[in-house]
């Protein structure tokens, strides 16, 4: 751990303590904000509704795409989970409600062959992750956040959410989930960022 990282981690769980929580729920080298930072690859884009659609191919027996209004139609939840930015930020508690990403995943039928996933988002954005990581019970197509539709800055009118990655695995304006049969790097993994990106292990880039 390098010396910034050890005091953001201490201020972190200093904190934590003073807002009586489990300092365990802050990785490594994070400090808490209340407030919730926009970092944004490229141009927020402009989207209609009337237009937009979110698709699922590669390797899966049903490819599909859905129009909003099914997206809105399809099971929904609300969560309350913490995120945590690789810009060293971490934010607890904060609401979501969005699509069971297995709820998805499920209309699609996942061939045994496939292993990753890669997210497409407007704007040529993309990010990638292990099946596995993608099917966890915490990840959802979030449209939601407090109660409120997503800002254009925080990825309006989908992200994905994936908790227990560093931000930028949960991408912004998502339109697309390409399942894979090997790994395939995203934007930020093939410049310089980690390949997994778990927070609690630090996994910020791979140098």
């Amino acid at each position: 751990m390098g010396i910034t990282s050890k005091i953001l981690g201490e201020r972190g769980r200093r904190q934590a303590k003073e807002a009586g929580v489990d300092a365990s729920r802050v990785p490594p080298g994070q400090y808490l904000t209340s407030k919730f930072p926009v970092l944004t690859y490229g141009r927020v884009p402009k989207t209609d509704l009337s237009s937009w659609t979110l698709a699922v191919d590669g390797e899966v027996e049903s490819p599909f795409a859905v129009t909003w209004d099914e997206l809105l139609a399809m099971e929904q939840r609300t969560q309350t989970v913490d995120i945590h930015c690789v810009t060293r930020w971490s934010k607890l508690d904060t609401t979501w409600t969005g699509v069971p990403i297995t709820a998805f995943m499920e209309r699609a039928g996942v061939r045994p062959s496939a292993t990753h996933v890669l997210a497409h988002s407007d704007g040529g954005y993309t990010t990638n992750m292990p099946l596995e990581v993608l099917l966890d019970d915490d990840v959802m197509l979030a449209h939601t956040y407090e109660g409120q539709p997503l800002e254009p800055d925080h990825g309006y009118p989908l992200r994905l959410l994936v908790p227990k990655r560093y931000f930028w695995k949960s991408a912004k304006f998502l339109r697309r989930l390409e399942i894979l049969t090997a790994d395939r790097q995203g934007f930020w993994e093939l410049n310089g960022y980690h390949n997994d990106g778990d927070p609690f292990k630090e996994e910020r880039h791979w140098f």
